[in-house]
């Protein structure tokens, strides 16, 4: 396995291992802090974002 592989594989056993030995609300916050973050930006924002992203998808 490549290094990379061994950090993705790294952190999802982080991710899962705080969602089951860390309290469900601090798991419920890992996901809502980007969820809010990205809806506190305006919607031109959003769209350049969005078209940033596909761009970097696209290589």
């Amino acid at each position: 396995m490549s290094r990379s592989t061994k950090i993705v594989i790294g952190g999802a056993v982080v991710v899962l291992g705080a969602g089951f030995f860390v309290s469900w609300w601090l798991a419920f916050a890992l996901i809502l802090v980007p969820v809010v973050g990205y809806m506190a930006l305006d919607k031109s924002q959003r769209r350049r974002l969005n078209r940033i992203t596909r761009k970097e998808l696209d290589r």
